[in-house]
């Protein structure tokens, strides 16, 4: 697979500084049971790579010292780590608010038969990927019976309350080298569709610009896409977006322990820079150190952030 991050490191983006603290995003492993185009993660069913208990014991000891607000939990699919559960619920212990990145067909995996009654019990915030309304988009990304398997599992979730009073949000990807759409028209056409088709519920949609790394940048290169792709984030770049980049207020961190600036610098092994350590790992962050002040990594991925309406794990940054 070729590999875009030699084009990436060189970059004139703007110097951003981190703030204060509110979201860790952890990254549980890269097995996953789908290979979609457009991950980021390079993910799938052969990965092996796993965070372990002592590791998972360490997120929540950075949790519970600095009091942070949101865990966000991701993969790989996040669930098929065997410390999952036990990290869900410890986190909820703390009154943290935890987000679980889910693909939806990992509800009918062997052995997580009872995950959705597991995720409602534990009032966990689904962001669901679903990169469009339409069965022929989401099988070209994800796979044949992705779709069918996708729709039965917000089906589920609906009737343990997701989508009224337990949040539900799905998550749009373009299949191609453009800009997402304006994220509110594209949610009222998805609630319209889905609604309509199905009688399915969700609250918010999510729109997310494709990044040019990992199996996406490779398609991009192969197809001879790249250029004109990063020039069309580059034109698209919004001063604007730039006060609400998700990095500012996030840590993400590898399923090893070690400390990113987000998960795109994650995948492209560009780790947080500290005057003296070359790598930070999250044992680095005990006993009060703080990042707040300390220089982003950035990449020409970055502009991908801040394109059009802006793309952060919330979706879009604008309105």
């Amino acid at each position: 697979m070729r590999d875009t991050r030699p084009l990436l490191l060189q970059t004139d983006f703007p110097a951003i500084q981190r703030g204060g603290l509110d979201t860790l995003q952890v990254n549980l492993g890269y097995l996953c049971n789908l290979s979609c185009v457009h991950c980021h993660v390079n993910a799938g069913p052969q990965r092996t790579e796993l965070m372990g208990r002592d590791t998972v014991e360490q997120v929540l000891a950075l949790l519970a010292e600095n009091a942070v607000e949101v865990l966000d939990l991701t993969g790989g699919a996040p669930e098929l780590n065997p410390h999952f559960r036990y990290l869900v619920r410890e986190a909820r212990l703390l009154g943290t608010r935890v987000i679980d990145r889910c693909n939806l067909t990992v509800l009918f995996e062997p052995g997580q038969e009872d995950l959705a009654e597991f995720l409602a019990e534990q009032q966990v915030e689904i962001t669901a990927s679903l990169p469009c309304y339409l069965k022929e988009n989401v099988e070209e990304q994800r796979g044949a019976g992705v779709y069918d398997d996708s729709i039965r599992a917000i089906r589920r979730l609906n009737t343990l309350g997701y989508g009224d009073e337990l949040q539900l949000n799905l998550v749009y990807n373009p299949v191609g080298p453009v800009l997402p759409p304006a994220q509110e028209s594209l949610q009222r056409d998805y609630q319209r569709e889905l609604g309509t088709r199905f009688d399915i519920r969700f609250n918010q949609l999510f729109t997310i610009t494709n990044m040019p790394i990992s199996r996406f940048g490779a398609v991009l290169l192969s197809q001879g896409q790249y250029v004109d792709y990063m020039r069309l984030l580059r034109d698209n770049f919004s001063q604007a977006n730039v006060a609400t980049l998700m990095c500012r207020s996030m840590l993400s961190i590898d399923w090893q322990g070690y400390v990113y600036d987000c998960d795109f610098n994650q995948m492209l092994d560009l780790p947080i820079v500290v005057s003296d350590k070359p790598r930070l790992h999250i044992a680095d962050l005990m006993g009060g150190a703080a990042l707040q002040g300390n220089p982003i990594v950035t990449g020409e991925h970055c502009y991908g952030c801040t394109a059009g309406q802006g793309s952060s794990c919330g979706g879009a940054l604008e309105a």
